[in-house]
C-alpha cells in the first residue's frame, strides 16, 4: 500500500489529507493548526498515545470524557474543533468507525467546523469488506476488553461473536465516503502503526 495513493483517494472524495513520517509529526502539524479555541475528543487510544491531550490542552480549551469527568463527553460535542481516529479505514478512502454511545461517532457528523481524523498505517485495509472485518475483529474486541467490557469478545479478544450482551460495544457502525456539508474534515496519514 502506498500512502501517496491513499491521500489521493481521501483528496478525491474532498477530504484534506496529509501524510506524516511518525506520530510526532503529525502532533506538530496539529498544535500549529489548533490554537485558541475550543477542542473536544473522541474516545481514541491514538490521541492518547501521541498526548495530543496534553499538548493541546496548554493552548485550547480542551474537553474529553477520558481526562475529566462524564460532563466532559457533552462539552466535547460542543467544540469548534473535533479530534477522533477510525477503527478502520479502505485505500480508496472510506473512513470506518463503530461505537457504543455514539458521541464519538455523531461528533465526527455534525456540530464542529472541523474535523481532524490521526490515522496509523495499521489501520488502512485494501477494501471495505476488510476495513470492516478489521473494525470488527481487531478493534472492537481489543477496546471492548480495554473498557473491561463482559463480553465474549473482550474475554478471548480474538474475534466479533456477534454477541446480544448488554455490555456490547458495538451498537452502531458509520462510514463516510465523503467529508460532511459545512465541515472542513482532515485525514492525518502516519507512517507508523497507531492506536487499536
Amino acid at each position: 500500500m502506498e500512502l501517496e495513493q491513499v491521500r489521493d483517494n481521501l483528496r478525491a472524495r474532498g477530504f484534506r489529507a496529509e501524510i506524516f513520517p511518525d506520530g510526532k509529526a503529525a502532533s506538530d502539524y496539529l498544535n500549529a493548526a489548533i490554537d485558541g479555541t475550543t477542542v473536544g475528543f473522541g474516545g481514541s487510544v491514538t490521541l492518547k498515545e501521541l498526548g495530543l491531550d496534553k499538548s493541546l490542552s496548554t493552548h485550547n480549551d480542551l474537553h474529553w470524557h477520558w481526562v475529566g469527568d462524564s460532563t466532559e463527553r457533552d462539552r466535547a460535542m460542543n467544540t469548534e474543533v473535533y479530534l477522533s481516529s477510525v477503527n478502520a479505514m479502505t485505500e480508496g478512502g472510506e473512513l470506518l468507525n463503530i461505537d457504543g454511545t455514539g458521541n464519538r461517532v455523531a461528533s465526527t457528523l455534525y456540530g464542529h467546523k472541523r474535523v481532524y481524523f490521526v490515522v496509523g498505517q495499521n489501520k488502512i485495509a485494501p477494501d471495505y469488506e476488510q476495513a470492516l472485518w478489521r473494525a470488527r475483529n481487531i478493534a472492537a474486541p481489543k477496546n471492548a476488553q480495554r473498557l473491561g467490557m463482559k463480553t465474549p469478545c473482550a474475554a478471548r479478544a480474538e474475534r466479533c461473536y456477534d454477541c446480544n450482551s448488554p455490555e456490547r460495544i458495538c451498537r452502531g457502525l458509520v462510514v463516510l465516503w465523503e467529508p460532511m456539508f459545512g465541515t472542513e474534515t482532515e485525514v492525518l496519514l502516519v507512517r507508523e502503526d497507531l492506536g487499536l
